[in-house]
């Protein structure tokens, strides 16, 4: 997602080059699951459609499926408002990693604290990835357990 303050000016015409960076990992997702070819003709009809966080306010999301990615930079207004798009026959997915919390005040992180918030409504499922999950470079899951080893050793000296 990206923060509606993080566009400043829009450019004329269309935002898409405006925010192309921002969702540059996106696209290279989807890109390698369906190929260029599917992604490109995926946007030009609708299929697919990758949009800022900011502009969801007022929408409805009927028969979709809604992935907000980087979720540890929504605050709980931005989450709320999110959550509350979906229509009937919608499935929203919300990813996101605490360790990555890009927020000038990372307590105000929405994910922090969304599982407490819903996570006994029916139909609302969480689930937790940890390093052996990683399917990038074998380095990387090695990575992860070597700064969660230090996060640990420091959160014992407190």
């Amino acid at each position: 997602h990206l923060h509606l303050d993080l566009l400043g000016a829009l450019p004329p015409g269309d935002i898409k080059e405006k925010v192309d960076p921002h969702f540059r990992p996106l696209y290279d997702c989807l890109q390698e699951f369906i190929g260029m070819g599917k992604f490109e003709q995926y946007v030009r009809q609708g299929i697919i459609e990758i949009t800022p966080l900011a502009y969801m306010r007022g929408r409805t999301f009927n028969e979709a499926f809604v992935v907000l990615d980087e979720a540890q930079n929504t605050t709980m207004p931005q989450m709320r408002m999110i959550l509350t798009r979906l229509g009937y026959g919608s499935k929203l997915v919300i990813t996101g990693d605490h360790t990555q919390i890009d927020l000038p005040r990372p307590g105000d992180s929405s994910l922090l604290t969304l599982a407490d918030i819903i996570g006994s409504v029916e139909s609302v499922s969480f689930i937790d990835l940890c390093g052996k999950d990683v399917i990038r470079h074998e380095v990387v899951r090695r990575i992860i357990s070597a700064f969660d080893a230090y996060q640990m050793r420091e959160k014992e000296k407190k």
